[in-house]
């Protein structure tokens, strides 16, 4: 149990998570370790955040390395951060008071010494706390964008989704259809998330990426090929896609979880070459670039939550011992939707 100290019921210590070793290959129990270290009053400007969901999310991985990217890789022997939602137990900035609750991106510990300015209000009451990590938050945002701005996505297109039944995902297939594709597919990893993707999530077709190579499995799917993919694996997902669009097809390029432990680089798509003929737009992206999205995403998704028309999954695990666990796990596709960390156990 974490002390606290009587006079202002702020405690006296926490604990969070250090990266403690660079991963070779794929993240060890090892590279890791849960520490306690104190908790003092917020600062001129700041908040002390109580924790409640952390987020693992896969680009994490990437962080853990020592190279130059979008975001700096984590620090050897200090906390990791990334999304968290909390409340707040101590202000000492204008306009944000105790026992607010706000989304923020100091998680992997109990409790979080957060600058207001960086720390995004949000209503318990309006939708469970921890779907401002997932479908309400930066996941859905990526999705909205992504199919949406990137991939220009058109009425009656063909989507093709790999990852689908993740956070990012299900709520891409979702959308399209929501917007009028006219076909959506999706690859897993398992029978059951293809089940969920065909009878929850409304996707057209989908298929197990392990029963059989993915761009014999595709064509079955896609006879009249796809116009639209959004890649969160890429490999043998990208290469089958590239071989199954048409025309002035659009590829938004979101993720390659399939690659991120690879301990050698991996061989480009070999058909690559049919990006010339078939004038197709492979485009990366990142979900911050797209901020002036928030505000139309949060109100046509909160509308489709409300009314029913879209659904999500989370797989949540219990208690901050165990966040490293949901991290190696969402990494090798064992959660639902998205993977969250309940802090308040």
């Amino acid at each position: 149990m974490t002390a606290t100290t009587p006079t202002s019921g702020i405690p006296t210590t926490g604990r969070e998570w250090h990266l403690v070793a660079r991963p070779e290959g794929w993240p060890k129990p090892e590279d890791f370790a849960l520490r306690e270290v104190p908790v003092g009053e917020p600062g001129p400007g700041q908040v002390l955040v109580r924790n409640l969901y952390m987020s693992v999310d896969p680009y994490m991985r990437g962080r853990m390395n020592d190279v130059k990217s979008y975001l700096p890789p984590f620090k050897l022997d200090h906390p990791m951060n990334g999304g968290a939602v909390g409340q707040v137990i101590a202000s000492n900035a204008e306009g944000v008071a105790v026992g607010d609750h706000v989304l923020h991106f100091a998680g992997w510990r109990e409790y979080a010494t957060v600058d207001a300015e960086h720390a995004v209000t949000v209503d318990p009451a309006a939708a469970p706390l921890s779907a401002y990590l997932g479908v309400l938050g930066m996941t859905g945002l990526t999705a909205y964008a992504g199919l949406l701005e990137v991939a220009s996505f058109k009425e009656g297109d063909v989507v093709f989704v790999s990852g689908a039944a993740g956070a990012v995902g299900s709520e891409v297939g979702q959308i399209a259809k929501l917007k009028g594709a006219s076909r959506v597919i999706g690859s897993a990893g398992s029978d059951e998330k293809v089940r969920l993707l065909t009878q929850e999530y409304g996707f057209d077709a989908a298929f197990n990426y392990k029963e059989g190579p993915v761009a014999e499995q595709l064509k079955e799917a896609a006879p009249d090929g796809i116009d639209v993919y959004f890649d969160n694996v890429g490999g043998e997902h990208l290469e089958a896609a590239i071989g199954r669009m048409n025309v002035h097809g659009r590829i938004t390029i979101c993720g390659m979880i399939a690659q991120y432990n690879a301990t050698e680089p991996p061989a480009a798509p070999r058909n690559l070459a049919l990006v010339i003929g078939k004038r197709l737009r492979i485009q990366g992206m990142l979900v911050q670039d797209h901020q002036h999205l928030q505000q139309r995403f949060v109100e046509e998704v909160g509308g489709w939550l409300r009314e029913g028309k879209l659904h999500y999954r989370e797989t949540v695990v219990k208690g901050i011992d165990s966040a490293v666990d949901a991290f190696l796990g969402m990494l090798r596709g064992e959660n639902i939707g998205k993977m969250i960390v309940a802090l308040n156990d």
